[in-house]
């Protein structure tokens, strides 16, 4: 598969994700609940989260829920790592940097760098690329500049009606509610902590799988922990601990709390656009033809 449209569906998918956990809306002045790591159901089916660490990874991490934060500007340098040990022993490991930016409007700049990552890591290639949501104008773009060409995707999961937000949020702290009740869901607070100048909150949330739920011989535990900041209105560090990817860390560093240069939620002048897909970049007869 070409890498562009590698990294356009993976970050579609990612946006997509972020829109519909919470819809567009202000950030809430108390640090959110822990999103779900793993769910089971009431029958005990159970499936791993395709993203939860991948996002974290591509460099969405920190700033999930699709909420609109406005009039606490940065930067940051945001750090993703994952260490992974299969059965026969063998150890993987990755890593992303990422640059991140907020302006006082809200809108949010996204440079990632992949390395090691899909069809990137056989071939040692690495793979820029920018992403630009605007609340504003009510858009969100996608940037290759190494071919100076954007993607206009809009609104993502524009189609999400409010009660289809509701009926998925009450769904989940329903869940949870029964998993505190049966022992197998505990919270703890951490307190408060100074994580690269600011301020965060800590919560640790552990879930724990019953022996023989999903057909494993002895009880599975998963533990999240999470740093929120109010003054920043995001995860400004969180460690995820699971057997099914491993030890997975996320850092925000580098925060400097001036307004951003204004450019940077532009597309430069010289840069191509193309219609995308609601959400989901598409190929399309609208669109310069993907790399091969």
């Amino acid at each position: 598969m070409n890498l562009r449209l590698t990294v356009s569906v993976t970050v579609g998918c990612a946006l997509v994700l972020c829109a519909g956990m919470a819809g567009a809306q202000q950030a809430p002045s108390s640090p959110p609940q822990p999103e779900v790591m793993m769910q089971a159901g009431p029958e005990g089916d159970f499936v791993p989260p395709p993203f939860g660490e991948g996002m974290e990874l591509l460099g969405f991490g920190g700033v999930h829920g699709g909420k609109i934060v406005t009039g606490a500007p940065f930067s940051a340098v945001a750090v993703s790592e994952t260490a992974q040990t299969l059965a026969d022993g063998n150890h993987l490991s990755r890593k992303t940097q990422s640059n991140l930016y907020r302006d006082s409007q809200g809108r949010v700049r996204r440079e990632i760098t992949l390395t090691g990552f899909g069809p990137l890591a056989a071939s040692g290639q690495r793979k820029s690329f920018v992403v630009i949501n605007d609340p504003v104008a009510g858009v969100t773009y996608l940037l290759h500049p190494d071919q100076k060409t954007a993607e206009k995707m809009g609104k993502p999961f524009a189609k999400m009606g409010g009660a289809m937000r509701d009926a998925m949020r009450n769904k989940r702290s329903a869940r949870e509610q029964q998993e505190i009740a049966n022992g197998n869901l505990q919270e703890e607070d951490l307190g408060t902590q100074t994580i690269a100048g600011v301020t965060a909150q800590g919560t640790r949330l552990t879930r724990t799988i019953p022996a023989g739920q999903i057909g494993n011989e002895k009880p599975i535990t998963i533990v999240h922990e999470r740093w929120y900041s109010n003054d920043l209105q995001m995860v400004v560090m969180s460690k995820r601990s699971d057997p099914w990817s491993g030890e997975t860390t996320y850092t925000l560093t580098n925060i400097n709390r001036t307004e951003p240069d204004a450019s940077l939620f532009t597309v430069p002048s010289a840069y191509t656009v193309t219609q995308g897909h609601r959400g989901i970049p598409r190929r399309g007869r609208n669109q310069a033809p993907a790399e091969q």
